[in-house]
């Protein structure tokens, strides 16, 4: 029996079948001929059988042109992109892939290895680099942008896979698909989506761009057809429960908020999903996995009655688990949210829609065509499913209203026949849900933006090229003349472009450097700034002016960077709303012990939002930046988001898991997660390196250390729990980059010194809180000197003896000072680390020792330091 696989994975039943990988000659061909006769061959000794769709496009692309793949989900992309990545190996060239998202990178990255070899294979998604020189990367969209804006042609991308193309017209993202199409004129593309509409235009400016044909391949024709359905007589549980008696599990329900899913997957917990040895057999999978967070438990629980989660609120390794489990077939219904439209890798063979309307961050309003369409498209599963269905449920109060009225039976909703239901909430009802189903996906619009970091990636690139018949900012005035924009539009971005670089020269961020040969004074980049300085908010450029006017002998200077820095990041509101919540549930509290009346209370709370900075730190911020929008007028509508996630986090030394139990954010420890990630990027690349005194170096290693500690190795897990064999193949490659990481950590002490200082900080927090076992997992386990391990018993009966003596551990400010942990060199790679641990008496005698020993080359990942000693 022949299989209809979107990815060679998924038809790799006969574990003997030669790789494609085994197949790339040793010498260069230049003759596509060849290339393709071996690609087909492989394909049917691989018990494949090719669409015409997917041969028509494979034929194009081996006769050197542009591919438009527009198909629907499931119908073989991946394996013309596959085509092309062996293409590029036959020749001797080089291929990307990119994705909108890391996941579906990461996924491709350990697809592709199995297929070709890993050390063919390279993976860059701005948090992680592996084998960055191979001939086939895989990347976000991003990072191919990024490099095309720096390189231009020398990114060295002789083909290119965009997948899921359709985000060209994404409002925030769109401008990286374009950026590759307008600055590599000599590769070659393929451009894939299911929903992609009328790309007419965009073919035609590829076409003039690169002197290259462009070929549209277009097919509606599906592999596994698809059945709509419109359910207003039955309530959402009831719903999944007929679905499940029909057989038409697994279903994926599409919600659109993180707090739906997590009701949706409580309720779900009451139903029989699954018998007694599918429940075994996840038990049995998730035994030794690591729950290690306030909702780990949680997910634990929904998991064991076979219902997975999955929204970007989780933690990347929780999502990972379920989809993992999901490709086992053993999740029968998925709590999730439209991730599902992003390629998510999850078999199903039914979605389900909650609604037909969702919040897009300013507004609520309808599905578009296209999000309707790339959700519902990955219903049905090739190989196993005849059909796949698309189920909408009309909204509660429908089907109450309906209930018991059979003249009702087969209407189409008018009137209160949709949402809108609530007020606020947008209408829908089933003529909505049919012209979803029944209208084309809408025309692709051109996102295409200038920013601060464009102006200075092109002009790092002239820099590298230093050619002297080019004039200033020649590049970024061809990117722009050859955006996909109209005439007025790029006239408009020229001028943007101008304020922009006036704004860079005003701030010190680009200087003018005298030609050594003429008088020609060249624009570049300040020469002071780390080398890997970027600009990625739209505020960026305040945060680098207004850290000068900062005093750095004051005490406070480090945490006032640091609320410098939170209030030009993009607000989480799924954390802010959960700290003003919070604020006002303890005033609420300390007004009725003072006894204020309702209305005092109601009027109090009004004015109550989430934490802030001091007001002092308010003040200057308010200062600064009208002082910033007086000389920079660019900054038009921007303003400033000030909050105190970060700097709360950091001043009262609180651990990532008690912030979340502390504002209730198990829900959204993801979005915690990822916040925390855009303060840490922030204070590593933008912060100048010479605003960084000891105590900011300190505050970069306390949010590195939460991050190694909260997501150490998301990769080694993808790794291990995709394919363990695969995993213990990439041994060597591991230790390598683990030298690598240990030499750039080393030669760096500052950086060294403030990641010791954050671990054995939290250890010292950890301790005072009387929490043994948070201590413990601060500390390497292991004894150095083959004593009993170290874990929360034995901490707490070494520190026994201290309290005997003294009340309290004191952890404040004081207790945090520099001079209160002592790192010495002993030897190569190797460190003798103390703490001192500060009492009330301030007799501070007792002490942590330990010691830090990379002689043999240990992992990285995880505490540094292996503890010897607490006493005296």
């Amino acid at each position: 029996m022949t299989t209809d696989p979107e990815s060679p994975s998924d038809a790799a039943t006969d574990a003997t079948r030669p790789t494609l990988g085994s197949l790339v000659p040793d010498v260069p061909l230049h003759d596509a001929d060849p290339i393709l006769d071996n690609f087909l061959s492989w394909a049917i000794d691989a018990g494949f059988t090719l669409y015409d769709a997917q041969e028509e496009a494979i034929l194009e692309l081996m006769a050197g042109r542009h591919v438009i793949l527009n198909t629907p989900t499931g119908s073989g992309k991946s394996m013309v992109a596959l085509a092309l990545h062996y293409k590029a190996l036959c020749e001797g060239r080089r291929c990307f892939y990119t994705s909108p998202i890391k996941a579906l990178a990461s996924e491709k990255f350990f697809s592709l290895c199995d297929e070709l070899g890993a050390e063919r294979v390279g993976m860059q998604t701005g948090d992680a680099s592996i084998n960055p020189h191979a001939p086939i990367i895989c990347c976000t969209a991003e990072v191919l942008a990024n490099g095309a804006l720096r390189q231009g042609p020398g990114v060295e991308a002789d083909y290119v896979v965009m997948d899921e193309f359709h985000y060209y017209a994404d409002r925030d993202r769109g401008v990286a698909w374009q950026i590759p199409l307008i600055t590599l004129p000599d590769t070659q593309f393929l451009l894939m989506s299911a929903t992609l509409g009328n790309t007419a235009p965009i073919a035609e400016r590829l076409e003039a761009f690169t002197g290259r044909r462009v070929h549209l391949t277009y097919s509606d024709q599906r592999p596994v057809p698809l059945e709509y359905e419109y359910r207003d007589r039955t309530s959402l549980i009831e719903t999944i429960q007929d679905l499940l008696d029909q057989g038409q599990a697994p279903i994926y329900v599409v919600n659109f908020t993180q707090r739906e899913c997590a009701e949706l997957a409580q309720g779900l917990t009451s139903l029989k999903l699954t018998d007694k040895q599918g429940r075994a057999k996840i038990r049995e999978l998730i035994a030794d996995y690591p729950f290690d967070t306030p909702y780990g438990r949680e997910c634990k629980r929904f998991l064991s009655f076979a219902v997975g989660v999955h929204h970007a609120g989780l933690l990347p390794k929780y999502r990972l688990l379920t989809e993992q489990l999901a490709q086992q077939g053993l999740l029968k219904v998925i709590a999730g949210t439209d991730t599902l439209g992003v390629g998510v890798n999850i078999p199903i063979r039914t979605v389900l829609f909650t609604k037909l309307a969702k919040f897009d961050g300013e507004k609520v309003s309808l599905l578009s065509v296209r999000d309707f369409k790339q959700i519902a498209g990955r219903a049905g599963r090739k190989g196993f499913d005849d059909r796949g269905w698309v189920v909408c449920q009309a909204p509660a109060h429908v089907v109450e209203a309906g209930r018991g009225k059979k003249a009702a039976k087969g209407r189409k909703g008018k009137g209160r026949g949709g949402g809108g239901g609530r007020r606020g909430e947008v209408s829908w009802n089933r003529d909505t849900f049919e012209k979803l189903v029944t209208r084309p996906p809408e025309t692709l619009k051109s996102r295409f933006r200038i920013t601060h970091g464009m102006v200075i990636n092109t002009l790092q690139r002239d820099a590298e090229l230093d050619d002297p018949k080019r004039d200033n900012f020649l590049t970024l005035r061809e990117l722009i003349t050859r955006s996909h924009e109209t005439d007025a539009r790029q006239s408009r971005h020229l001028r943007s472009a101008a304020v922009l670089v006036r704004s860079l020269g005003r701030s010190g961020v680009l200087t003018l450097e005298k030609d050594t040969h003429t008088e020609y004074r060249w624009v570049v980049v300040n020469s002071d700034l780390q080398w890997d300085f970027s600009l990625h908010q739209t505020l960026s450029l305040y945060l680098v002016e207004a850290i000068e006017d900062l005093d750095p002998e004051h005490e406070d200077y480090a945490l006032d960077v640091l609320s410098l820095l939170e209030a030009i990041l993009e607000d989480p509101r799924a954390v802010l709303r959960q700290q003003e919540w919070k604020r006002k549930q303890d005033a609420i509290t300390q007004m009725k012990a003072e006894g204020y009346d309702y209305e005092e209370r109601t009027e109090r709370l009004e004015q109550i939002g989430p934490p802030m900075p001091p007001d002092s730190s308010l003040d200057f911020l308010y200062r600064t930046f009208a002082d910033f929008r007086h000389i920079h007028p660019w900054v038009a509508g921007e303003a400033l988001r000030p909050k105190a996630i970060a700097r709360e986090l950091y001043e009262q030394y609180m651990g990532f898991e008690n912030f979340v139990r502390l504002y209730k954010l198990q829900r959204s420890e993801g979005v915690l997660l990822r916040y925390l990630s855009q303060v840490y990027k922030t204070l590593d690349q933008t912060v100048p390196t010479q605003a960084k005194t000891d105590a900011v170096w300190d505050v970069q290693g306390f949010f590195r250390a939460m991050l190694e500690r909260v997501d150490t190795s998301l990769i080694d897990e993808w790794e291990n729990l995709l394919d363990p064999e695969l995993h213990r193949d990439r041994v060597a490659e591991a230790r390598a980059k683990q030298a690598l990481r240990a030499h750039e950590l080393f030669d760096d002490p500052k950086a060294f010194n403030a990641r010791i200082r954050a671990e054995m900080h939290n250890t010292v927090a950890a301790l005072a809180e009387l929490d043994y076992e948070e201590a413990a997992r601060w500390i390497r386990t292991a004894d150095p000197d083959g004593g009993a391990p170290w874990n929360a018993e034995r901490l707490a009966i070494l520190l026994a003896d201290y309290y005997e003596h003294y009340e309290r551990i004191v952890f404040d400010h004081g207790a945090r000072q520099a001079d209160r942990t002592r790192i010495v060199g002993t030897g190569a790679r190797t460190w003798d680390v103390t703490q001192v641990l500060v009492d009330p008496e301030g007799d501070n005698h007792w002490h942590l020792a330990g010691i830090i020993d990379f002689s043999a080359g240990q992992s990285l990942e995880g505490p540094l330091v292996a503890l010897r000693h607490i006493g005296t």
